[in-house]
């Protein structure tokens, strides 16, 4: 992959799938200035009209789940059926802000004696959103669909590997009868995505999901051009067990959250942190589960893990794996890279790990769990603090009120009492420290890009 051209290839054959020129800066510029000029059209069609138009991108996407999810299988190696559940939540996503949003953006006094004001929410302009390849289709919905709503415009800027899969969403929602140029994908190089954030008027803001890497770039090119940012950036959730945990429960729940995606999530449990009393019973279950996952062909319905999205990520994986391995961790579990084509990568479980080692101070993003046994929950938050990312968090234990006694210790956007970690278009999402600032999702989503004006008149 160059920075003239944005490439797919197939992750389970690692063959050639089809390749796109980047964006000229000419035909940049001439993009940006339709997506200007659709957005000042956009933000003066009523709220029940934008409302409408995301209504029908559900029944579109419902119309081509079968196609996205072949797409998103064929450029990522998400396993099919998971590609089927990545659509299916983006319909939900729509139907509920569709639901919810004349209510929630409505003009909304204050009730404060003595004042008469108003809130209104109002568009900001063009908002750019630099997405990921991991869940392209949901983590672009997630923040295009509510900015639609306030009247904003949208770019997609897409990962290299995920083009036909943006192209799709796209289609989509010119299908479902949005203005042409409303939403956009552009292919923008990584240079030339830094320079329009920081440089470009008509971009009034932007979103990331990626990296702290690529966060910090854009937030700071963002932050010397004074536009508003959201960044949901890394993860290295800790996944806390203790001694008075459903141990069986804990474990399914540790291998569904460490294998969905093939552990490329960013709020996938990468950090095992057990109590002593209960951790040889909880390694034996885990290591039973995740031997148990179907590893294969991403288009086969009976696939439960498919391949890693490139050749890179799974070097890196490897790496860490390795480095990990050096500082003195041991393989109970996988570790070292299977034979055949492409880029396949078994579950792995690593224990005893140095909590200065890769796997367990970087994000891992592939199926490595990284364990480390401790003697109480003091030690265990402590453990699960000493991190720069925060974004989620698993609690596991049998006492509500121990739960809710340690819930505020947890330096984190999210924490899941006896479950995992996930998303849902009705809750916020988010998470503090290098997992990034700002919300998605819920009645926050609604707001992240909107002018949220006040209007005070005598009383």
């Amino acid at each position: 992959m160059t920075e003239s051209f944005f490439q797919s290839r197939n992750p389970y054959s690692d063959q050639f799938i089809e390749s796109f020129p980047a964006l000229a800066p000419n035909d940049a510029d001439a993009a940006l200035a339709r997506a200007d000029a659709a957005q000042r059209a956009w933000k003066t069609t009523s709220l029940a009209d934008r409302v409408s138009a995301i209504a029908a991108v559900a029944d579109a996407l419902g119309a081509r789940l079968d196609e996205l999810a072949r797409t998103l299988a064929l450029e990522t190696g998400k396993p099919i059926t998971q590609g089927r559940a990545e659509v299916t939540k983006c319909i939900a996503l729509c139907r509920y802000y569709a639901d919810i949003a004349v209510d929630r953006l409505a003009p909304s006094p204050l009730d404060i004696p003595a004042v008469n004001a108003v809130i209104r929410y109002e568009p900001i302009g063009v908002v750019l959103g630099v997405m990921p390849w991991n869940y392209p289709i949901w983590q672009t919905l997630r923040f295009a669909v509510p900015s639609l709503l306030v009247g904003n415009g949208v770019i997609l800027k897409p990962a290299p590997n995920v083009v036909r899969t943006s192209i799709g969403i796209e289609e989509v929602l010119k299908q479902a009868g949005l203005p042409d140029q409303v939403f956009q994908t552009l292919l923008l190089t990584e240079s030339h995505t830094l320079d329009r954030i920081r440089d470009d008027p008509r971009i009034a803001a932007v979103t990331v999901t990626g990296s702290d890497r690529a966060g910090q770039a854009i937030a700071g090119a963002a932050g010397s051009a004074l536009k508003k940012s959201v960044l949901e950036l890394g993860g290295s959730d800790a996944f806390v067990v203790l001694d008075d945990a459903d141990v069986d429960a804990a474990a399914r729940a540790a291998t569904a959250s460490r294998t969905q995606n093939t552990g490329q999530s960013c709020i996938a449990a990468k950090r095992f942190i057990i109590h002593r009393q209960v951790a040889g019973d909880f390694l034996d279950r885990m290591e039973e589960s995740m031997s148990a996952i179907r590893a294969g062909d991403p288009l086969a319905d009976s696939t439960e893990l498919g391949p890693l999205a490139r050749g890179d990520v799974r070097d890196r994986l490897q790496a860490q794996v390795d480095a990990s391995v050096d500082a003195g961790a041991h393989r109970r579990l996988g570790g070292r890279l299977p034979e055949g084509a492409g880029f396949g990568y078994l579950p792995t479980i690593l224990t005893d790990v140095d909590p200065a080692s890769p796997a367990w101070c970087e994000e891992t993003f592939g199926p490595v769990a990284a364990v480390r046994v401790v003697a109480d929950a003091d030690e265990a938050l402590a453990l699960a603090n000493a991190s720069r990312y925060g974004l989620g968090a698993s609690l596991w234990t049998a006492d509500p009120e121990r739960a809710a006694a340690l819930v505020p210790r947890f330096e984190a956007g999210m924490v899941a009492v006896n479950d995992m970690v996930r998303s849902d278009p009705r809750i916020p999402f988010g998470g503090v420290k290098h997992s990034g600032y700002g919300r998605e999702l819920g009645d926050w989503g609604l707001s992240e890009f909107a002018n949220i004006k006040t209007v005070q008149t005598p009383s």
